[in-house]
């Protein structure tokens, strides 16, 4: 028969699996009488995990939140699960802690795991890829991201202490529409109050955030996520791009994500045939750089037309001569 305290352990994680768990139901997976689960219970309050009672005919015990974490009980594929999450958020730069908090977190979990899915997570990681190289980004301010996700669920402005790229610090009032998580970064995206515009503001450069007081509606249209990547595809950059591309949405979205260009259907030409004109798609994109653009032409392999800038179409000729080149060589 199992000891006491083990039952105790097992009443812990039965409740924190949530709901309500009649007295009944919590004797029969503990294999013990209803008096003994009440025991149970009162060793449980003695060790300041809040166990409330619950009156009525569907009543009985359940968690209620506590001033402090009690024990944690996790299953093997629940340990498996956190610690995987701890791994991916590390290498994709999305922690909202330092380092050292997310790698003694870890350890902690790891110290308690039994030794053949210790094994089995070890052999996990070996394998595990990930398609960039580790984020070494700031990571936002806890507190900081807790008061704008407070702010976009109360529909609350919020005043934001925000350094931009170039290193200038500005105080702005926020309309938060949503957080989103983007290729390793934090952002927040909504209206700038004093400008009246959408802005997307990365969190790692938001040094405070301090609600204040009114509301505001939310605008209808695209959510936040698709606001954020429409903005880093019109951002101002040094070059702007436009094509013609003949193919589906789906082709071209494989290399030019929403994030980097932006997509709309060709008008055909007066007098043309507009079964073959639906298929070309207008593409306009903005980069700092136009060096990347010409393999990623060649990799789409579908017709292009360069509208502008000239120096592109100069990129492709001399990319197209190199090829030819290389295949001429025996």
């Amino acid at each position: 028969m199992p000891r006491p305290t083990a039952r105790v352990l097992t009443l812990l994680e039965l409740l924190q699996s949530g709901g309500t768990r009649t007295v009944a139901e919590l004797a029969d997976r503990l294999g013990v009488e209803g008096r003994t689960v009440r025991r149970y219970v009162d060793h449980l309050i003695d060790l300041d995990v809040p166990v409330e009672s619950v009156r009525g005919r569907y009543g009985g015990y359940r968690l209620a939140p506590g001033y402090r974490l009690p024990p944690l009980m996790l299953s093997d594929d629940e340990a498996l699960a956190v610690l995987l999450g701890l791994v991916a958020g590390r290498r994709a730069g999305l922690t909202t802690a330092e380092r050292t908090a997310n790698e003694t977190a870890s350890a902690k979990i790891r110290r308690v795991l039994p030794q053949h899915i210790a094994r089995r997570l070890d052999t996990l990681l070996e394998a595990l890829a990930f398609t960039d190289q580790p984020g070494e980004f700031d990571t936002p301010d806890a507190e900081v991201l807790l008061t704008l996700a407070d702010a976009v669920h109360r529909r609350r402005p919020v005043s934001i202490r925000y350094t931009d790229r170039d290193g200038r610090c500005s105080e702005r009032t926020l309309h938060a529409y949503g957080i989103v998580a983007h290729s390793g970064r934090w952002y927040v995206t909504g209206e700038d109050a004093r400008i009246g515009e959408d802005r997307t503001f990365r969190l790692d450069r938001i040094a405070e955030a301090r609600t204040l007081p009114g509301s505001f509606e939310a605008p209808m249209g695209p959510g936040p996520a698709q606001r954020v990547l429409s903005g880093f595809a019109t951002a101002e950059y040094r070059h702007e791009v436009t094509l013609r591309i003949h193919g589906t949405v789906e082709q071209i979205r494989a290399h030019l994500p929403a994030g980097v260009a932006s997509l709309e259907e060709h008008e055909p030409v007066a007098g043309g045939d507009r079964a073959a004109a639906e298929r070309w798609l207008h593409v306009e994109l903005r980069a700092e750089r136009l060096d990347w653009l010409p393999p990623v032409l060649a990799a789409l392999n579908r017709p292009f037309v360069i509208e502008r800038p000239d120096e592109l179409r100069d990129l492709v000729t001399a990319l197209a001569d190199r090829l030819a080149s290389c295949a001429r060589q025996a």
